[in-house]
């Protein structure tokens, strides 16, 4: 039988750390995690770089390191495909990490490409809350107790708000799998860190964007009554027309918008049963390229008062469709390794805001990419299943309507909507079981898809 080998002073035997043998014994018991969906859009070209800027950090090294908390310095900068978006058009984030304030807690060098690193950039200003970016599995060897190297996410987010914008690197964690899937997680010590991009965001055309004002409420028949509108597209035919309830009357006239998709008319009113005004692009009114009714009552308001009379008037003004979401990441529950099974959570809930005042209705929709996991193992797609559930706030116009359980997948599928009707509006809250259908036998470790929500 042959000798065993020898043991030197620090423990070790044939060079083998003890701390790599601990780390081996506990492997077998990790679970399968679905990881964090968030709420963003696919990855496009960058091209706008911000300033960098250094903020401080505590990070948190896997425990069985044995490494108390890191207090330290993180330098990063964040770069955009665009600073000037309209809204409704899509941004795409980048967080680079230049200096990371933590690095390997232990002795044991690191391979190459065993990082996946994930985080979040603030919104600020004219948009609030937080985009959700991640990185590739790449990295150089990174040596035992040497600094983690510098790394790249990307993520993307929808402009609701029209305004400036300001963007700051937010917390962030790195997912070493090597040995054992191990977290360390960076957080901004006194949050907000500073600002490194600021986008100014425009009102674009679509998406709800269309809008519609009058200069009076109401008129004499024969009147004419100033209409602007802005939002649409540039350079393209408008109709702005009467409405008396869903149909139109003979008050109409046809204009062009401006380059920038705005347009002035002056239109003659003589029906007196008109109730609103609307202008559209195309042959005929439709939710996707109109806007209004804007009300509008058409009487005899010059008429003289009796003495001691007063005559009062009140306008309501019309707003737009917009959403929130109540957070960007959604936990999933773990999943075991030999049997597989549903990872299970819900979607955080959207609040639907429309404040129109038209006759539109909406739909929001839902598609997923694949669930991205160690080593390049995937989950697809359409393994995520949801079941919607919508409630609409006492006394909104419209009721929301859930779309069908079922997968959601890259095609997508439809969350909640409303229809069209001859008021529309309220408020309405929108959410959804989740349940990733997680294969037997996947690879161990994390996996994250993210999912993009759409409102039209």
């Amino acid at each position: 039988m042959a000798s065993p080998a020898p043991r030197t002073s620090a423990g070790r035997r044939s060079g083998r750390p003890v701390r790599r043998r601990r780390w081996t014994a506990v492997l077998g018991a990790f679970a399968l995690v679905a990881a964090t969906v968030a709420l963003a859009a696919p990855a496009t070209a960058r091209t706008s770089a911000g300033d960098p800027v250094e903020f401080a950090t505590r990070c948190v090294p896997p425990p069985i390191s044995g490494v108390p908390p890191i207090n330290g310095t993180t330098g990063a900068r964040i770069t955009v495909d665009t600073t000037t978006p309209k809204v409704g058009d899509r941004v795409t984030v980048g967080y680079e990490v230049t200096r990371a304030a933590a690095g390997n807690p232990v002795d044991l060098a690191l391979p190459a490409d065993i990082m996946t690193p994930t985080g979040k950039v603030t919104l600020g200003g004219a948009q609030s809350g937080a985009v959700a970016v991640t990185g590739p599995r790449k990295n150089p060897p990174v040596p035992g107790k040497g600094a983690f190297p510098p790394f790249s996410m990307t993520g993307s987010f929808t402009v609701t708000s029209p305004g400036t914008i300001t963007l700051s690197p937010g917390d962030y964690n790195i997912h070493t799998s090597f040995v054992m899937e191990l977290d360390t997680p960076c957080a901004v010590a006194t949050p907000p860190a500073p600002v490194s991009v600021t986008l100014t965001a425009t009102q674009g055309p679509g998406g709800g964007s269309r809008e519609l004002g009058l200069s009076a409420a109401s008129g004499k028949p024969g009147e004419r009554v100033t209409v602007t509108g802005g939002g649409f597209t540039p350079l393209t035919d408008i109709t702005v027309a009467g409405r008396a309830g869903a149909a139109e009357t003979a008050d109409r006239m046809t204009l062009s918008t401006d380059s920038e998709g705005a347009f002035t008319a002056r239109l003659k009113v003589n029906d007196t049963a008109t109730t609103g005004i609307v202008a559209y692009e195309g042959p005929a009114w439709t939710a996707e390229k109109g806007a209004g009714p804007v009300p509008y009552t058409v009487g005899d308001g010059g008429t003289p008062l009796p003495p001691g009379s007063q005559r009062i008037t009140a306008n309501v003004t019309t707003g737009t469709l917009s959403m929130t979401q109540a957070g960007d990441a959604v936990q999933l529950s773990t999943v075991d390794y030999g049997t597989g099974g549903s990872a299970t959570g819900g979607l955080r809930t959207v609040t639907v805001k429309d404040y129109r005042g038209g006759p539109a209705g909406w739909s929001l929709t839902g598609k997923v990419t694949d669930f991205t996991g160690p080593g390049g193992a995937t989950i697809g797609a359409g393994r995520l299943h949801w079941t919607p559930e919508c409630a609409t706030r006492p006394g909104s116009p419209s009721t929301c309507v859930a779309g069908s359980s079922g997968p959601v997948g890259t095609e997508g599928a439809t969350l909640a909507s409303t229809p069209n009707a001859t008021t529309t509006g309220g408020e309405f809250t929108v959410d959804a079981g989740l349940s990733l259908r997680v294969p037997a036998f996947s690879a161990p470790g994390a996996y994250a898809g993210v999912l993009t929500l759409t409102l039209t």
